[in-house]
Order: C-alpha cells, then sequence, then structure tokens
C-alpha cells in the first residue's frame, strides 16, 4: 500500500504542479482562452493567483517533505488541503452546470482523501 500511496501522491503532484503553475503564468484572458478555464471568468485574477499558488504548494508538499524525510506531517496535510480546493472546485463547476469538470474534480478529491487517510493513518511515515 505505501508503493501505492506514493504513486498515486506523485500522480496528483504532476497534476497540480502543471495546473498551478499555468494559472500562475497566465493571464486572466490568457486562461479565458483555454475550453476548460472558462471558470476563471467569474473569479478576480489575485483568487486565481492564489489557487494557483496553492497547486503548487501542495504538490511541492505530497512529495518533497517524504522525499527528504522532513517534517513528514506535510504530506497528509498538503493531501487534506487539495481534498479542501476540489471540493470548491467542484461546487465552482456544479453551479456552471460543468458535469465533466465535476467528475474530474471529484476523481481528484477521492485520491488527495486516500492520500491524506493512508498518511495520516495506517501508512504514516
Amino acid at each position: 500500500m505505501n508503493l501505492v500511496l506514493w504513486i498515486l501522491a506523485g500522480l496528483l503532484a504532476a497534476f497540480f504542479l502543471f495546473a498551478g503553475l499555468t494559472k500562475l503564468a497566465k493571464s486572466k484572458e490568457g486562461l479565458l482562452d483555454s475550453p476548460s478555464m472558462g471558470w476563471a471568468a467569474d473569479f478576480p485574477p489575485g483568487l486565481i493567483k492564489l489557487i494557483g499558488a496553492l497547486e503548487v504548494l501542495a504538490a511541492i508538499g505530497l512529495i518533497l517533505p517524504a522525499a527528504l524525510d522532513t517534517a513528514v506531517l506535510l504530506v497528509p496535510l498538503a493531501a487534506t488541503g487539495l481534498v479542501v480546493l476540489m471540493a470548491g472546485a467542484a461546487v465552482t463547476h456544479g453551479r456552471r452546470k460543468e458535469s465533466q469538470a465535476v467528475v474530474t474534480n471529484l476523481v481528484l478529491l477521492v485520491l488527495a482523501a486516500v492520500v491524506a487517510w493512508g498518511r495520516f493513518g495506517p501508512y504514516a511515515f
């Protein structure tokens, strides 16, 4: 199970690192050009950048503490933060009637919840 948790954490970290860096690198208008970023129209640019920063920090928090064997409590905390972030994203997409994005958010939420459960509980470092 430890290997499964590492794989899940790695996949989540890769996804959120890319997503977060995209939000940090592009302007609000640049994000709106992407078909899956229509939600950005409802948020101020500063909040979009904050979401991107949180995603990047969570991606780092999923891998780096465990890899360096220091402050390993940050791993399940980062996963828990992603659960909260994905719950908010699912609500946002649900209000916009974007059902495919809601499903994606819920899948990511469940994966992050599994990592949080495993690293807080029976498979802690």
